[in-house]
């Protein structure tokens, strides 16, 4: 067995315990903003296909299942990217893989733009969903445990709200490119993020909680001591003394030797991976079967003008950003099962009065689902706090891509069922479907979601 494989257990203990004395500064700061600005140019490329699709139909001469098959790769890459994502980073490292995944999908975007045939564009597709499905996960995780317990639910939210502002300014600067200069000006400017590769290699250190976890004991103490340095220099103050710690506890029997997938359906983890897994599909088929429809459901249902029918469309959008914000400033003091069951069950209420009322005009369904979004948003956000935080260090960033992997299911059912469903003809039948799904998510998180509030990783998760 190689040392690299062996936990040092005493040093894992002291790692928690000088995260935990490091007051926010700085360093905090601008590391979270290197990384949230590769998730904010991942959200950005995941969204500009939807913009590009007009140019590309027409320029092909792409049938209506080419154009949805075009639509769908990105996703199954998506899907496929966040399994594969976090066995790696569990392996190589957390901040590897985030840069590694930006490169590639700024490679991706440069030969996008470059693609001469509709084959060539989806087979790159696939890999630049690999890329985007393979960081966002990753990144959660890194964040996660650079962080302190005490309002750690807040320093996360606020820096993951940049993934749903990176959909928003990729949506308004699509709108203005593309009719402008075309789509494959698109994917070429959306390749010059790529720099940010070197950026997170020279500025991002990497977890020394995953360090200290490989075994590589000098160089999670070697970076541990830098990150001090770096935040004493921000605060202009000496550090706080390190607090008095418990040791964190080899875990017991077969959870102390699992890892990876295994390790995931092992001991407390089966459950938890289950009870994440069940949530993120809830919340991402709620999502993307409201969000995905709208513009078609005002357009044919209604009568409005497509300008009107996007305008209404972002409208709710917006909203949901404003239920980010909230669950951001309100996860810490009423914790992670409060927020995540209520804003499940708000959404599943609110969805419900929708489809009992009939969904009678425009302004009804705009208002209704604008509300849902507040809380289906709320959640979704919160889960990307709540899920690295119920899995140890060795599978941490394995069991963030497990939710991620859900959420793409989610992604990608969530509009073939309301499609199903609207097309009875049945609009209240849509929204008393997808408030069933809320609902069933909402008591999945009151019965089986655990409180991690205000707990150190390992105290949760040994």
């Amino acid at each position: 067995m190689t040392t690299e494989a062996v936990p040092d257990l005493s040093l894992r203990a002291s790692i928690a315990a000088r995260f935990e004395r490091l007051p926010l500064s700085r360093w905090h700061v601008t590391v979270r903003l290197v990384v949230g600005a590769v998730t904010f140019f991942e959200a950005f490329d995941q969204l500009l296909i939807a913009y590009a699709l007009p140019g590309l139909r027409a320029d092909w001469h792409l049938t209506t299942s080419a154009a949805t098959l075009l639509l769908t790769v990105g996703s199954i890459g998506m899907l496929a990217g966040a399994l594969l994502s976090g066995r790696v980073a569990d392996r190589i490292g957390r901040v590897r893989v985030i840069a590694l995944c930006v490169a590639l999908s700024s490679v991706a975007n440069l030969a996008l733009a470059l693609s001469p045939s509709p084959g060539v564009f989806m087979a790159v597709r696939f890999v630049q969903g690999l890329a985007i499905g393979g960081e966002v996960p990753v990144a959660a995780t890194f964040i996660a445990e650079i962080t302190r317990s005490h309002k750690r639910g807040r320093f996360v939210l606020l820096y993951e709200l940049v993934f749903p502002a990176g959909l928003t300014v990729g949506a308004l600067v699509a709108a203005w490119v593309v009719p402008l200069l075309g789509w494959r000006w698109m994917y070429g400017l959306a390749a010059i993020p790529g720099v940010l590769a070197f950026v997170v290699h020279r500025m991002v250190p990497e977890s020394p909680r995953w360090l200290a976890d490989r075994g590589r004991t000098e160089e999670a103490a070697a970076v541990m001591a830098r990150i001090e340095a770096a935040v004493e220099k921000a605060t202009g103050a000496p550090l706080p003394a390190v607090p008095d710690e418990p040791p964190v506890a080899a875990p017991a029997g077969a959870e102390g030797h699992s890892s990876g997938l295994r390790g995931l359906l092992t001991g407390r983890y089966r459950r938890r991976t289950l009870v994440v897994g069940a949530l993120w599909f809830a919340g991402y088929f709620v999502n993307y079967g409201i969000t995905s429809w709208l513009p078609t459901i005002y357009k044919n249902r209604y009568g409005l003008n497509l300008s009107d029918a996007l305008l209404y469309s972002t409208v709710t959008s917006c909203a949901g950003l404003a239920g980010c914000l909230v669950a951001a400033l309100t996860v810490d003091r009423l914790g992670r099962r409060r927020v995540i069951t209520g804003c499940l069950a708000g959404s599943a209420a609110v969805l419900g009065v929708l489809g009992v009322l009939g969904a009678g005009t425009p302004v009804q369904v705009l208002v209704w689902t604008s509300l849902a979004a507040v809380f289906f948003f709320g959640s979704n956000i919160s889960l990307y706090l709540y899920t690295p935080e119920l899995f140890p260090t060795r599978m941490r960033a394995q069991g963030s891509s497990v939710g991620g992997a859900l959420n793409r299911l989610g992604v990608i059912l969530g509009p073939i069922v309301v499609g199903a469903v609207y097309a009875g003809g049945h609009l209240g039948a849509v929204f008393l479907t997808l408030g069933a799904v809320s609902l069933a998510g909402a008591v999945v998180a009151g019965l089986g979601a655990e409180e991690t509030a205000g707990r150190r990783l390992e105290e949760v998760s040994p």
